[in-house]
Formats: structure tokens, C-alpha cells, sequence
């Protein structure tokens, strides 16, 4: 079923799967490495246009099984050598498989509707998918790709519905930080590359009320109420959110910490705060 091997690192498709993992050319595409991430993006129908792998890789079962269907849904197969392969990875432990596929829609037509690749159906203003009300994670700042996947998946796993990143955040389509998601970059509707003001505006039109943790603020996360249209705002690992930010939200809350600890990471944070939520929303349903 395959034939021929790249054993080149000066190939043309070797150097553009460089470029694709690097950030440096074709916006369109995305670079997706593992198996494991390799088979939720099959799950997720995103197009994916090349798959590029090892002999080892393809004489494991689960290997052989994913570029089966890969070569069906039409993916084009490469079979490289294993240093070819570990000269593309974006890891230092390679698992055989690369992928090359089609950006996710973004925007804020996709939080909104979502894509084919997430939803068959349309998700009106002030609704969610499924049972609860809407639930958004907004990521503002945040640089360290991990953190950003790290918190996307805490997200789709305490229940939101969707994610939106700022103007200056990390790509959330970046390798480390799909690693870091494993899978729910794929799942959740996403607008990226936003502007904060416009982001808050879109929120309050839609009568969802904007959160955001503080040092100063009064009162404890677990002291909001949680059971309406919210939108979680994550502020940088450094800093955080600055006062002029949270000035421009509809409420500002706190983590109890005990001294002379200040402040957590912000994947922890908010997994913290999102699971509160989820909490209140499971006690109010019931």
C-alpha cells in the first residue's frame, strides 16, 4: 500500500512540514505530531493533507490501522526515513507520525456556530451546546503554549463550550500547545486573535458577564454565582491581568491561597475557578 521513502532532509515536503511546525509559512495549515493527537484529529475531521511516517510506525497496530484510514479519507502518505522524521519532529521523543492539515475555522463566527469539523448544529447567541448555560474561557496574554493547551483542555473538561485568545497570545495551534490540548483545540469552538475591547463588547451583548481573578479583589471564586452566561478571563503568567483590565470586567475575583504563596499558574487557576463552576452548575440542574 506504500512505496518509496524519504531519506532527504532537502526534500521540498520536508522542508514545508519544517516551515509548518516553525510557524514560518502557510497559515492554513496546522502541524499535528503522535499518535494519539493524530487520531483525534481524524475523529474531528479536520482535513488533513499529508501524513508523513515511519516504517516502525506503520507495522504497530494502531500505526497500521490510523494511516488506513488516513490514505481513505484521501491524505497524501510519505513514508520517511527515522532520521528524517526526528529532523521534522517537534519532539525529542518521536512517535512516527506527523500530520499536515487545514487550520480550524476561527473567528467569532465559529464560536458562535461552530464548524462541520465540531457541530452539525448552529448555536444561537446566549445558548450552549448541550445541557447548561454558555461557558467561555478567554485567554489574554498567556505566552507559554503548554499553559494555553493546558487550559483549553481543562476547559472542555469542566464543561465550556468554547475559547477565545487575544491579539499578542500564543497560537493555539501551535505544536506544543496541541500537545498541551490533546485533542480539545480540535472540539471546542475557538475565535483567536482577537481584540480584548471588542471581546468585551461582544460578551456584554450577549449578556455574558465577564470574570476575571485579582489579588484585590473582595470576595472568593467560590462566592460568585456561576450559574449564567460567564466568560472566565485568564490574564498573563506573569502579571496577570493589569487594574485598567479588570477595571473594564463585569466582576473581579480571588483564589484563597495560604501566605506567603500569591499566585498559582494559570492553567491551575483556572482549573480552580472552572471546576467551581462546574460544580455550581451540576448542584443547580440537580
Amino acid at each position: 500500500m506504500y512505496s518509496g521513502i524519504i531519506t532527504s532532509r532537502h526534500n521540498a515536503l520536508i522542508k514545508h512540514a519544517r516551515a509548518v511546525r516553525d510557524g514560518r509559512e502557510s497559515q492554513d495549515q496546522i502541524f499535528i505530531e503522535g499518535l494519539r493527537l493524530s487520531e483525534e484529529a481524524l475523529r474531528s475531521r479536520l482535513v488533513i493533507q499529508d501524513v508523513l511516517y515511519t516504517e516502525k510506525f506503520q507495522h504497530e497496530e494502531r500505526g497500521a490501522r490510523l494511516l488506513y484510514e488516513l490514505k481513505a479519507e484521501g491524505s497524501r502518505l510519505s513514508l520517511l526515513s527515522e532520521e528524517v522524521l526526528a529532523f521534522v519532529s517537534d519532539t525529542r521523543t518521536p512517535q512516527g507520525i506527523v500530520l499536515l492539515a487545514s487550520r480550524p475555522h476561527e473567528g467569532r463566527d465559529a464560536l458562535l456556530a461552530g464548524s462541520a469539523a465540531r457541530s452539525s448544529k448552529p448555536v444561537e447567541a446566549g445558548q450552549s451546546t448541550g445541557a447548561g448555560l454558555p461557558l467561555i474561557v478567554i485567554i489574554h496574554g498567556i505566552n507559554n503554549p503548554a499553559n494555553a493547551g493546558a487550559i483549553l483542555r481543562t476547559a472542555e473538561a469542566a464543561g465550556a463550550q468554547g475559547a477565545i485568545s487575544t491579539v499578542g497570545t500564543t497560537d493555539l495551534f501551535s505544536p506544543k500547545a496541541l500537545r498541551g490540548a490533546m485533542g480539545s483545540s480540535f472540539r471546542l469552538r475557538l475565535w483567536t486573535g482577537a481584540d480584548f475591547a471588542e471581546v468585551l463588547s461582544w460578551c456584554r451583548q450577549r449578556g455574558i458577564r465577564t470574570i476575571g481573578s485579582s489579588l484585590a479583589a473582595t470576595h472568593d471564586h467560590t462566592e460568585t454565582d456561576w450559574k449564567i452566561p460567564v466568560a472566565l478571563v485568564v490574564g498573563s503568567e506573569a502579571a496577570g491581568l493589569t487594574e485598567s483590565e479588570i477595571s473594564m470586567l463585569d466582576e473581579a475575583i480571588r483564589i484563597p491561597m495560604r501566605p506567603p504563596v500569591e499566585s498559582l499558574n494559570a492553567a491551575v487557576a483556572s482549573g480552580i475557578i472552572l471546576y467551581e463552576a462546574a460544580r455550581q452548575r451540576r448542584m443547580g440542574a440537580g
